[in-house]
Formats: structure tokens, C-alpha cells, sequence
């Protein structure tokens, strides 16, 4: 059993359940979040928000997944993210599970 953790930005809320429906997970939660990036290393004219501090409508995914179904989870992610022209990506998480109930 594994946790699965999946960030993205709010618009990527309809691509993130198809990629968990088509990999076979049933059960999962999610919630709106404020992604927040510290831009304050960019130099301003490469930072598309003109600002140091950026916050962004995000979504946070999380389920307790079998291995099998977490690399098709993780497969579609990347090659979702391989097609994207946009700086944002789908952000996948893997953690062990020593014990559960």
C-alpha cells in the first residue's frame, strides 16, 4: 500500500481524475490549496507574475493506492506532462505505508 500525493494547479483538477479514474483508483480525497512560489531568485524579466511572492489556485489530491496502480498513476502523469506548452505540470508524490488499518 502506498500514499499517493498529487499537486497541481486548479485547472488541472479535471485531467488529475480522469488520470486516477483510468489507473483504477476508486477512492480518493482532494482539496483546494494556495500554491505559493518564491520567485524572488528570478530576475524580473523572466517572471511572468512581476512579483517575488506568487500564489496560485491549487488542488492536492491524496489516496492510499496499490503499487500496481500507482506506476499507472505515475505514467499518465508523465506523459500528461509531456505534452503540456505550459510551465505548469502535474506533481506526483510516492510514500510507503509501514502499517494501516
Amino acid at each position: 500500500m502506498k500514499l499517493l500525493l498529487i499537486t497541481a494547479v486548479a485547472e488541472f483538477g479535471k485531467e488529475v481524475k480522469q488520470i486516477l479514474k483510468k489507473a483504477n483508483v476508486k477512492t480518493y480525497s482532494y482539496r483546494e490549496v494556495v500554491g505559493y512560489r518564491n520567485a524572488s531568485e528570478d530576475a524580473l524579466g523572466t517572471n511572468w507574475f512581476g512579483t517575488e511572492m506568487n500564489e496560485n489556485e491549487s488542488i492536492l489530491f491524496y489516496a492510499f493506492v496499490q503499487k500496481e496502480n500507482v506506476d499507472k498513476v505515475c505514467a499518465d502523469v508523465s506523459s500528461f506532462n509531456a505534452k503540456q506548452e505550459t510551465l505548469s505540470h502535474i506533481h506526483v508524490a510516492v510514500l510507503n505505508i509501514e502499517k494501516s488499518n
